[in-house]
């Protein structure tokens, strides 16, 4: 009779070639996924009311994470470039701060953008998906949902140097923090911070619709694309006045500025990335750089050249 290891050697053997090469992938992709982070990893496990628990800054992965010690916990953490993180929740509010690099974060509402110097609040619950066109380091801060005072929408926000200030401090926290005293005195000023703080406009809204949302696909992948409204009633399946009123009913915008946004979201990614002007502007659909400036200056308040001297960290 042969035995069991001879038995499932066959099987293994007896895989077609092809689903062997996807079966490969998708272990690399886990193991990638896994592995980002297992440099100079700590050994966590430490029982929650001893003094000497590992900072914050010492965790490399969200997973090791003791998210049951304190209402706020975080780590400072590393992205790629070409990072796609799918579809996820946490059970935990999550607030991401961007120390350099730009990162695109998509929920089931809205498509975000996110440039240095800029944080996103994503509620606990929120299923959302990140990637990275280049590096990203940020650092991240997941919050109990039931603190008071948190936002309840996805948003993009500048964050002031009071605010920047209080996340570094808050990452230097041992997990078992004194909520009491001053490290639960700084956890409350940062969240009143968040909410004080105007949002920026890097965000647009996705529309619920199947049908609609096949059409904004189209462009969030090409923000380039010069295809008009009647084409894009077409892929939607829909006449031009009905996709423009239920394309307006959907995202409370017109379709011309939802594609002007997505577009403004784009130029900003490429700006990070050190590209230029010109370049960008055709780039990103526009027939010369002066209309492009145009549109940018009006919708942020500054020359695109301005927003980068300012806002993209020098290499």
């Amino acid at each position: 009779m042969p035995s069991l290891a001879g038995s499932i050697e066959g099987l293994i053997t007896a895989v077609p070639p092809e689903m062997a090469a996807a079966r490969r992938a998708v272990q690399m992709t886990r193991r990638f996924r896994q592995d980002r982070f297992t440099f100079s990893l700590p050994r966590i496990g430490l029982p929650c009311d001893r003094d000497d628990i590992v900072p914050m800054t010492e965790i490399k992965r969200s997973a090791d994470l003791p998210l049951t010690i304190r209402p706020v916990v975080g780590l400072a953490d590393h992205y790629p470039a070409g990072f796609v993180d799918g579809f996820h929740s946490h059970e935990r509010a999550q607030l991401s701060y961007a120390c350099s690099g730009v990162m695109s974060v998509v929920t089931d509402a809205s498509t975000f953008v996110l440039p240095p110097n800029r944080a996103v609040w994503i509620p606990a619950g929120t299923s959302h998906m990140v990637s990275c066109r280049g590096d990203v380091d940020l650092n991240v801060l997941y919050i109990d949902p039931t603190l008071p005072g948190q936002p309840d929408v996805c948003r993009v926000f500048d964050m002031p140097l009071l605010a920047r200030a209080l996340i570094q401090e808050a990452l230097t926290f041992e997990h078992a923090y004194d909520e009491t005293g001053r490290e639960g005195r700084i956890v409350q000023l940062l969240i009143e911070e968040i909410q004080r703080v105007p949002s920026v406009p890097l965000s647009a809204p996705m529309p619920r619709d199947h049908r609609l949302r096949r059409a904004c696909d189209e462009i969030v992948a090409d923000p380039s694309d010069q295809r008009d409204l009647d084409d894009f009633a077409k892929i939607a399946g829909m006449g031009r006045r009905t996709f423009t009123r239920t394309f307006r009913d959907e995202t409370g915008m017109a379709f011309a500025m939802w594609r002007q946004q997505i577009r403004l979201m784009a130029a900003i990614s490429m700006l990070a990335e050190g590209q230029s002007i010109t370049n960008i502007a055709y780039e990103v659909g526009y027939e010369s750089p002066s209309s492009f400036t145009a549109m940018f200056h009006r919708v942020l308040g500054v020359a695109p050249s301005h927003y980068a001297r300012n806002n993209v960290p020098a290499p």
